[in-house]
């Protein structure tokens, strides 16, 4: 199926779901849609890096935070629209992005994996300490109510993050069919036998930070209008690093559906959880889940689908479609 054309699907099928919540007129179904929506482009944009190419990535947080605190940083010098804040954001992440690439990729497996993570800690500690975004004590953004046609304005945030996610989602399809693509999977299945045969590996892998980072950059720029105060503490919360790595490992990491079904799944089902019990076992249900998955399913949903049509029992004494039908049983 050509891009476009998936595009388009993809459109519609977002459009279809955009009308049906507007169809029930509660505003919750918007809230928790925002942050499904949101988990979606992290996961999606993990993916990129973590998935296509093989390098874990902890510092998902402070990408995020990134697109949070651009966004908080032009609204107090002079407020934008958001489809704006979108472009700066996600120019400011994946900036970022492609200078933690340049000086980090070097490393590999758990090296790099910990050098994520200490970006996070490091910008988490020049936030705190830049007064002019609010330091410590946090930021408000105060925004409209409501916006015409669509009534409450986190209906629009809704929107937002929706056309978001479709264009994250349409780009890592894309991705997974170049040749960008095929070359992210040369280093994912063995970076060294890639290097060998005169693939690109560091620039592939600087095309990769960048775009992951600058996807997540995007999906936090609209985040301070979403929740209205802004502290260190909420914007590199470890909530985001964790969901965005343990909902492409559900779903699957070597295709782009896979990031998509893990976040709905567990996006959902922990906003189920916010409502009915708490949140605080949110990331309690991450964990149980991931256990589940390494051991029931490693290559995630996906995976175990594939596995399951590859080998479909059929007939009455189970015999599998592999080309010819296995014998069956011996009387």
């Amino acid at each position: 199926m050509r891009s476009d054309i998936f595009f388009l699907i993809c459109l519609a099928v977002g459009g279809a779901a955009f009308a049906g919540a507007m169809a029930l007129d509660n505003d919750y179904v918007f809230f928790a849609g925002y942050v499904v929506l949101q988990y979606v482009v992290l996961s999606t944009a993990w993916n990129i890096l973590g998935g296509y190419c093989g390098y874990v990535n902890f510092g998902t947080a402070a990408f995020f935070a990134l697109g949070a605190y651009s966004t908080v940083a032009i609204h107090k010098l002079y407020p934008l629209p958001i489809p704006l804040l979108l472009v700066v954001g996600g120019a400011v992440s994946g900036l970022v992005g492609l200078i933690m690439g340049y000086l980090t990729l070097r490393l590999r497996d758990a090296f790099f994996a910990i050098a994520t993570l200490a970006l996070a800690v490091v910008l988490q500690t020049l936030i705190v300490n830049w007064d002019y975004v609010g330091g410590s004590r946090g930021a408000f953004i105060v925004r409209p109510e409501v916006i015409a046609p669509l009534g409450n304005y986190v209906r629009y945030l809704c929107l937002i993050m929706l056309l978001l996610a479709v264009a994250a989602i349409t780009s890592a399809r894309l991705i997974e069919r170049s040749r960008l693509g095929y070359g992210f999977a040369t280093i994912r299945d063995d970076e060294l036998a890639a290097e060998a045969s005169g693939v690109p590996t560091l620039r592939l892998k600087l095309i990769a930070t960048m775009i992951s980072g600058a996807f997540m950059g995007m999906a936090g720029a609209p985040f301070p209008y979403y929740i209205g105060y802004v502290q260190p503490s909420s914007a590199f919360g470890l909530d985001y690093a964790i969901n965005s790595i343990a909902m492409p490992l559900i779903g699957g990491t070597t295709t782009w559906v896979g990031p998509l079904i893990g976040a709905i799944l567990l996006g959902s089902l922990q906003q189920i959880v916010t409502v009915t019990i708490s949140s605080a076992i949110n990331l309690l249900i991450v964990g149980f889940l991931l256990v589940g998955f390494v051991i029931v399913a490693p290559n995630g949903i996906v995976g175990l689908v594939r596995g399951f049509m590859q080998h479909k029992p059929t007939g009455l004494f189970g015999r599998r479609r592999l080309g010819v039908n296995a014998p069956g049983p011996t009387p």
